[in-house]
């Protein structure tokens, strides 16, 4: 997710804030993960398009709001056509957060099943050494070709591929196309997922996930963060641009929902069995 302002002024405005944070930059690099050689090229201008994720992470370690840094417009452009202002809902939400499994898709556990079938291992097997390296590959510190080959090695499976697999089994959310262009109408919308490289993007492109438009989709393996940590929150609180109490979360486990709730956001549960009912709910917590 490039950002698509003046690279030298927005270079200029973070080392002000670091420099207004009394950060050197070697402190700096160090508060948000940055290589130093990164840090230098975005202050000069060189990098024409630092990821959001990046200048999120800079905003956090210098106590600056992102969307200062990033100017974003609070007033429709002269020059463009007039849009509609976004909705508040009666108990003050601006903003809807989905998360990806268990909400906008489902039912990806059936690759687990086709695996077991084509490796002739039980199925209990092979989710046990999915979830072994999984969380590895969603926070960036193994990449997906060598998850591949760990699990095509153990599992005898020299042309494994996960994302072959997952894709072919899980289903779009029923319901989800239309709840999701409703929301996108009438408030902000994101992606807040734990997932692999790629995934979102070819969920999108295989209209498995609605592709309206997305303020922000914070990609876990982007930011090198897992929910229900409180970074990945902390990042998506700050690209969201309103409030802790402005933002709805919806996902299907409670251990995140309930990480959520920490940071004074309005958090709601998926049923995915059941998804009528929770887009009923949603779409009633979500009146105007």
């Amino acid at each position: 997710m490039p950002v698509s302002l003046d690279e030298k002024a927005l270079g200029k405005k973070l080392q002000l804030a670091r420099k207004h944070a009394g950060l050197t930059q070697q402190e700096l690099c160090q508060a948000a993960n940055l290589s130093y050689s990164t840090l230098a090229k975005i202050e000069r201008g060189a990098i024409k398009s630092p990821s959001v994720f990046t200048v999120a992470a800079i905003a956090q370690a210098t106590n600056a709001r992102i969307e200062d840094l990033l100017e974003l417009a609070s007033e429709p452009s002269r020059s463009g056509p007039v849009v509609a202002a976004k909705k508040r809902s009666k108990t003050g939400i601006r903003f809807v957060y989905f998360d990806c499994n268990g909400v906008l898709v489902r039912f990806y556990h059936r690759a687990f099943t086709e695996i077991s079938r084509a490796t002739h291992r039980p199925a209990d097997a092979v989710e046990t050494l999915f979830w072994r390296y999984n969380e590895a590959v969603n926070r960036s510190q193994m990449s997906l070709e060598q998850f591949n080959t760990l699990m095509g090695r153990e599992l005898e499976m020299p042309d494994f591929n996960w994302q072959k697999f997952y894709m072919e089994n899980v289903e779009a959310m029923p319901g989800m196309d239309e709840l999701l262009a409703w929301v996108a109408e009438h408030y902000e919308v994101g992606i807040l997922s734990n997932t692999m490289p790629g995934f979102i993007d070819e969920l999108i492109n295989r209209s498995l996930v609605p592709n309206v438009k997305y303020k922000s989709i914070i990609d876990s393996s982007k930011i090198g963060a897992v929910k229900p940590e409180a970074k990945i929150y902390e990042i998506a609180q700050q690209v969201s641009g309103v409030e802790p109490n402005e933002i709805l979360f919806i996902d299907d486990s409670r251990t995140n929902l309930i990480a959520a709730d920490k940071f004074k956001w309005h958090v709601m549960w998926f049923d995915d069995y059941h998804p009528a009912e929770t887009i009923t709910r949603i779409k009633q917590a979500l009146e105007f």
